[in-house]
């Protein structure tokens, strides 16, 4: 293309909508791509087919093809019963594995008749206090035959101990249970902020969980090292593939230096990730992130399974993009966010129910979100072959940038000392607040239009049915909760949670112990007691 060529190519016409277009990471869009901005792109070396290194195509070689992804809805509400039942609803209409929402009082290791559950409990999520609670959250649901990803981090080792001892009870070997974990805490001190110990009492029970899983449960993903909460917390699509993936090589070095072996734990490694508006952005995060995991893990840490270099990752439609005005709307956001993360390459999806930001879903809603899922993998066409955006100059040159952009992350975190040091230094929280202000500065100006919001608005009442959950439900918890103290055996109870303090004040691996006390209907509470003697808490520096 020649100088001349090109200026009246790329030149921005008169006549356009507004002067600079950006997404929501700022990256400025042209107005128009060509073979000049990927003229450096080495096709073996940067794409490669997928299934092989380094992975940006895809993950699997044949990928929706072979087998669609998983329809995961998140669920969890009121008690372990009433949770139970959704399930059954889900499963009954085709979703193909379960994602379990706690309650708030079981994220922060509460029981549901502290002070600190006040009007809390079931709200958010599912309440759990003990084992009986897990064991009726799947009741007649085969735990061999499916997949369970548990959102839950300070107390994981714990809920991913009662999920052992709940298969353990219908007659199933560890070594047949296939799910997740969350278990990414340090996301929660960088946005989510439901910790409960120390950052490095915390990685303590994280590479635990990873030691015991690679020897016991070795399906089990042991952390799904989550962007999602980070972008919902007000960051950029940059930010999230980088401090998503900074979380994930501080795992990868943690377990390291605990003496295990790359290759033993990496493949069971995964990782999730926020589909927000931006269509094509969101694409090309996913594109990067496989592609920097691939060459870091390879480069860096000298993994040689090509399980240890496949980043797999779960992906859920943006929480914080749905709106309380016109609900329906969130509907069509919902199903571009889904397309998106499809076309992106994920191994699973959660698909948000249009009303949201108005209650925990309702079945209807919660149907129409599923059923969103199986129109794009039936329907759409979406699925009929491999990574159909590639070579498009727009998708390689963005994704090229979206790596850069992150690479540079990864420098500045590197010269705070790491991913810890930063997060007390409250590098990742001033970055995420800086652009969570500069959007919302964008849609109060009008400079960034959502439809319903800021601009095309109605002025309706809102009329979307909406569930409720009733008080009683805490009242019920506290009496089940009740039952069991008075029904178990206390003295092998206490005994076993001396144990747990004792194992806690040394070095070993705190699974098994965790393991005992819960097969004695220990309570998440009690255990959490224990080692909070041991470990302490943490606060967190104000930085406003």
């Amino acid at each position: 293309m020649t100088e001349i060529d090109e200026h009246k190519t790329l030149k921005p016409k008169k006549g356009e909508r507004q002067e600079s277009f950006r997404n929501l990471s700022d990256i400025e869009i042209k107005r128009l791509y060509t073979p000049e901005d990927i003229k450096d792109l080495n096709y073996e070396m940067d794409l490669g087919e997928p299934g092989k290194f380094p992975f940006t195509r895809g993950a699997y070689r044949n990928m929706y093809r072979g087998r669609l992804w998983t329809m995961r809805q998140f669920a969890g509400f009121g008690t372990a019963a009433q949770t139970n039942e959704r399930y059954k609803f889900l499963l009954e209409h085709g979703q193909t594995g379960l994602s379990v929402a706690f309650s708030l009082h079981t994220i922060y290791g509460y029981e549901a008749d502290n002070e600190y559950a006040l009007g809390e409990v079931g709200k958010e999520g599912v309440s759990i206090d003990t084992l009986e609670d897990m064991e009726t959250l799947f009741s007649s649901i085969d735990l061999s035959k499916i997949s369970t990803s548990m959102t839950i981090n300070g107390p994981a080792a714990i809920l991913l101990a009662m999920y052992i001892v709940t298969a353990e009870k219908q007659g199933h070997s560890p070594d047949l249970l296939r799910g997740t974990i969350q278990n990414d805490i340090l996301k929660e001190y960088i946005a989510q902020k439901s910790w409960i110990f120390p950052p490095e009492e915390s990685m303590r029970l994280i590479v635990d969980t990873i030691e015991y899983c690679a020897k016991n449960v070795p399906q089990w993903y042991t952390i799904s090292i989550s962007g999602y909460h980070i972008r919902e917390a007000g960051s950029t699509a940059v930010q999230e593939l980088a401090f998503t993936l900074a979380d994930g090589f501080a795992y990868v070095e943690a377990a390291m230096e605990r003496g295990l072996n790359v290759d033993d734990f990496a493949p069971r490694l995964s990782f999730f990730f926020n589909a927000h508006n931006n269509f094509f952005e969101e694409i090309c995060k996913y594109r990067a992130a496989r592609r920097i995991w691939a060459k870091r893990m390879k480069n860096k840490y000298n993994a040689k399974k090509i399980e240890s270099l496949r980043l797999r990752f779960h992906t859920q439609t943006a929480g914080v993009s749905l709106s309380a005005q016109e609900p329906e709307n969130n509907i069509a956001r919902v199903t571009m966010q889904g397309l998106a993360a499809v076309l992106g390459g994920t191994q699973s999806l959660h698909t948000n129910s249009f009303d949201e930001a108005l209650c925990l879903p309702t079945e209807k809603a919660v149907k129409i979100a599923l059923r969103t899922q199986q129109i794009i993998a039936q329907e759409s066409g979406a699925a009929d072959t491999v990574d159909p955006l590639a070579g498009s100059y727009y998708v390689e040159s963005l994704t090229n940038r979206m790596e850069d952009e992150a690479e540079a992350y990864f420098e500045k975190i590197a010269e705070l000392g790491g991913v810890i040091p930063a997060i007390k230094a409250n590098f990742f929280q001033k970055e995420i607040a800086n652009a969570s202000y500069k959007y919302q500065q964008e849609i109060e100006k009008s400079e960034r239009i959502i439809v319903g919001v800021n601009d095309f608005q109605l002025r309706e009442p809102c009329s979307t049915p909406i569930l409720k959950i009733d008080d009683q439900v805490s009242k019920d918890q506290i009496d089940l909760l009740n039952k069991i103290r008075k029904n178990r055996n206390n003295e092998m109870v206490k005994e076993k949670l001396e144990k747990l303090k004792i194992a806690a004040q040394g070095s070993e691996n705190l699974m098994p112990y965790i393991i005992d006390t819960i097969r004695e209907y220990a309570s998440i509470g009690e255990i959490v007691s224990i080692l909070k003697e041991v470990f302490g808490t943490y606060d967190e520096d104000s930085i406003f």
